[in-house]
């Protein structure tokens, strides 16, 4: 029987899971987290990068961190949305790859996010690998395996 690391898989190229920066929602760490909330409820995600003017990452934004930012102590405040900047919100705690990385990395990334951000060697964002887009890569792959493997 053949054993998952004689496949290569994990030695693939991430590039095909890339989602380029084009495609993906952003917000900049001075906009409002009115705005960000705004951004984060039309595109339909829990959580988007933050991205500085030169578009190199610097955090992540969730509704999440949001709400919280506006609940006081005996009532939500959303008065407070257009007074808080993103950058006081966002976390800097984020799962990051260099585009050369292989497969194997950003699989283990993605036990705990729900997207990794990719960045390039001057440490330029270049898109998101999302979970989903892995899972749908492997279920494929092992279902090939096992259709090879009854021939």
């Amino acid at each position: 029987m053949q054993k998952v690391d004689d496949w290569g898989i994990l030695e693939t190229s991430i590039a095909p899971f890339l989602i380029p920066i084009e495609k993906v929602a952003h917000v900049q760490p001075e906009n409002s987290i009115e705005h960000a909330l705004l951004v984060l409820v039309k595109s339909g995600y829990t959580s988007i990068p933050v991205l500085d003017t030169r578009f190199k990452l610097q955090g992540l934004i969730s509704k999440a961190q949001i709400l919280d930012s506006i609940i006081g102590l005996e009532r939500i405040e959303p008065e407070r949305l257009q007074e808080i900047l993103v950058s006081s919100v966002m976390t800097t705690k984020i799962a990051r790859v260099n585009s050369s990385e292989k497969l194997e990395r950003v699989l283990s990334y993605s036990i705990n996010h729900p997207f990794i951000c990719v960045e390039d060697e001057s440490g330029a964002f270049l898109g998101i690998i999302t979970r989903s887009k892995l899972l749908a890569y492997l279920n494929g792959y092992f279902h090939e395996q096992k259709r090879r493997a009854k021939e």
